[in-house]
């Protein structure tokens, strides 16, 4: 299985299967953020020695003197991680509007966990997410997800994101810990819940985090996801796991070949979120045909796509030119009452379309009422009346 890095919009997860004959078999998800009832939600900040420099602390090397400038000072990227996941989770997941905030990986070994507190969305986005109190000497990750399970073991549903710069010293502890979890969720002896890893720094192990995001429970229960905030698109993608296979996206969609034949029509059951079906054998892309728009979604990170061709505007057909109209000349001065006054002029033609070089501000003219209404004027006995604009239709 290959789970793509390369992915396209509105798609959160795409991954690729091998299957029979050279056909592939793809299972993408569309993201959605969840609406949960119950759902509660934490944020946990790795606090290892190894954090120092992401968190702003100095390293206690001194290669330049005062005289100097000092040492370099350095920046905290961490609060900003920080408080968009905490205030996210806060105001737009958690039921109470309160995301809970700790650091794991402190103290002697790295096997503690310090708690910041709740934070609701407002406050998350103030606070300054600071070193811990300790930096831990290790990076025991297995504490601070049991926090989390037993903390909200009676929640509706639980979703749990960890932050971390490096390499886990308990994988398999966590692992083991993962697949019994896993079973009793299955079973219905626990409520489901959500873990994800992000990486931030240059030193991530990311191999780790795919084995803990693959790990084989043996039941049908995800509990892990990972990624890396350094291609992270939008927050929505720490939910590109968490998909119900029953909500629906829109009322119609296709999936398309390469040479555009339906690989896949939910015309008749509408587009889920959760998608799973097989291309033909080579096959080095797939289109999402939905509401009118073409998405090509490559299935590998390292294949390209046509582009989509965006349709023109409608080019409306050319309109005859305008003809000048003349004002009406005035009236001519009263007649004798002897005469009989002149026949009434033809009223000038009022254009009914406009020129084609109007330009930008061609819809703007046509939303004006160009319709003139008949107003009958009276006239004077032995005065030549006035000249009438006829109605145009």
């Amino acid at each position: 299985m290959t789970q793509l890095k390369t992915v396209v919009d509105p798609f959160g997860e795409v991954n690729v299967y091998p299957a029979n004959g050279g056909r592939v078999r793809v299972v993408a998800t569309i993201l959605m953020e969840p609406h949960k009832e119950g759902a509660q939600t934490g944020i946990a900040l790795d606090g290892s020695g190894s954090m120092a420099k992401l968190y702003g602390v100095e390293d206690g090397s001194r290669v330049l003197s005062n005289i100097f400038g000092g040492p370099k000072k350095l920046h905290n990227d961490i609060t900003p991680v920080a408080q968009q996941l905490c205030a996210y989770l806060a105001r737009k997941i958690d039921s109470d509007g309160g995301t809970t905030c700790v650091y794991w990986a402190v103290g002697p070994g790295g096997g503690q966990i310090e708690v910041v507190g709740d934070l609701t969305a407002d406050q998350a986005e103030q606070h300054v997410f600071g070193p811990p109190r300790d930096f831990g000497t290790g990076t025991q990750l297995l504490p601070a997800v049991k926090y989390f399970v037993e903390r909200f073991k009676d929640a509706p549903w639980g979703f749990y994101v960890f932050v971390t710069d490096g390499e886990l010293h308990d994988l398999d502890a966590v692992k083991d810990y993962s697949s019994r979890l896993a079973k009793e969720v299955s079973a219905g002896r626990r409520n489901p819940l959500k873990f994800v890893l992000i990486g931030v720094g240059t030193d991530v192990n990311e191999a780790q985090m795919v084995e803990l995001d693959d790990l084989d429970s043996g039941v049908d229960v995800d509990l892990w996801d990972h990624k890396l905030a350094a291609e992270m698109r939008v927050l929505q993608e720490i939910f590109a796991e968490v998909v119900d296979k029953n909500s629906r996206v829109s009322d119609h969609g296709r999936i398309l070949d390469p040479n555009g034949r339906v690989v896949k029509d939910y015309s008749d059951t509408g587009l889920p979120a959760f998608l799973e079906f097989e291309m033909p054998a080579g096959s080095n892309y797939f289109t999402l045909d939905v509401n009118g728009q073409r998405i090509n979604q490559a299935l590998s990170d390292h294949g390209t796509v046509p582009p989509i061709a965006v349709a023109p505007a409608p080019v409306r057909p050319p309109a005859p030119p305008m003809r000048e109209v003349q004002a009406p000349p005035p009236p001519p001065p009263p007649l004798p009452a002897a005469k009989a006054p002149p026949p009434k002029q033809a009223a000038p033609t009022i254009p009914t379309a406009l020129p084609a070089d109007v330009g930008a501000d061609d819809d703007l003219w046509r939303g004006i009422d160009l319709e003139f209404n008949k107003e009958g004027a009276k006239s004077e006995e032995n005065e030549t009346p006035d000249v009438q604009l006829e109605e145009q239709k």
